[in-house]
């Protein structure tokens, strides 16, 4: 964890590291698995594990390094300088002193939702993006209590243990694909000797599949963390857990308002987003839910709460409608 004035949450940590160790046991049942296939059929397929370690270890570089203005350029922000936005750069100043952080840059993304994300692989290439609906729906309370939600993925290098934890879904996915088409477009030119390779192909694919599934539950389970972990950071930072809770309010309920195309358009960021772009008032909504980087509104809601009690305020804060 990043050395900075951000509170630690150890019951949260714990699962996260938990987490974390589970898809490290996954990914050395993945790789035992893959060599006793391969050692029982006397069948090599090292070039498709090579390939796939390869391209998942390059697309994993590449997020890393890159994710700051992938999500700039897929967002369509603009980075701003102190004298274009003065107000938002005060409360990003505000926030790293208390934090003891580098400043991130600092962009604005056009509507039509009210959101805000931060990435970079660590304080000193990261950037923090706003967008126009959120700069002015959210006072000056909420606003600091997202900025703080999302300044603390920065303080605790967020992006970086999502990107280690997604690797292992990255490889198996590629493992599925090279497997798929090495015997599509290699079976018929196979001999005698290769008699084989059909059924280690197939146990490839499979054990690949369910790998990827299970890496894939994993992952998101680790992300709910994150965000709830980001929420306690940020309302102990400011001291205003009510105001984060109202800003996720309104966001939220904004999201009900936006056509199901636009929020179609946006959901490639979710992830990064400090609320997903989906529509709670949908009745697909519920199965996103299961699948959704970002916990209920009602969970974050109960554990801002918690946090209030905690330091003795004695205001509930808004609820979920």
């Amino acid at each position: 964890m990043a050395r900075t004035r951000y509170a630690p949450d150890r019951g949260l940590t714990t699962r996260m590291t938990l987490t974390m160790f589970l898809l490290g046991l996954v990914f050395v049942a993945f790789i035992a698995l893959i060599i006793g296939i391969m050692a029982a059929a006397h069948v090599s397929a090292a070039a498709i594990i090579l390939i796939a370690v390869i391209f998942g270890g390059g697309s994993a570089f590449a997020t890393l390094f890159y994710s700051d203005k992938i999500a700039l350029a897929a967002a369509g922000a603009r980075e701003v300088t102190p004298r274009e936005a003065p107000e938002l750069h005060g409360v990003v100043d505000r926030l790293c002193a208390l934090a003891d952080m580098d400043k991130p840059r600092v962009a604005i993304a056009p509507g039509p939702m009210m959101n805000a994300f931060a990435t970079g692989r660590n304080s000193k290439n990261s950037v923090l993006c706003v967008t126009t609906p959120l700069l002015e729906g959210l006072n000056q309370a909420e606003l600091e209590g997202v900025l703080a939600h999302e300044l603390s993925h920065v303080a605790h290098k967020d992006v970086q243990v999502m990107t280690y934890a997604g690797l292992l879904a990255i490889v198996a996915g590629l493992l599925v694909r090279f497997a798929f088409y090495s015997e599509l477009f290699g079976g018929g030119r196979r001999n005698s000797n290769d008699q084989n390779a059909f059924p280690v192909i197939l146990a490839i694919m499979a054990v690949s599949a369910v790998i990827y599934a299970i890496s894939f539950l994993l992952i998101r389970l680790l992300s709910r963390y994150r965000e709830l972990a980001a929420d306690r950071s940020g309302a102990l930072l400011t001291g205003q857990p009510s105001a984060l809770a109202s800003a996720l309010v309104k966001v939220s309920q904004g999201m009900n308002r936006i056509p199901t195309e636009d929020l179609r358009t946006a959901q490639g960021l979710s992830a990064f987003y400090f609320a997903p772009a989906l529509n709670l008032r949908d009745p697909r909504a519920s199965l996103a839910k299961l699948f959704s980087t970002h916990p209920t509104l009602e969970r974050r809601l109960e554990e801002l709460e918690k946090i209030q009690r905690q330091l003795g305020q004695v205001d509930p804060g808004p609820r979920a409608l």
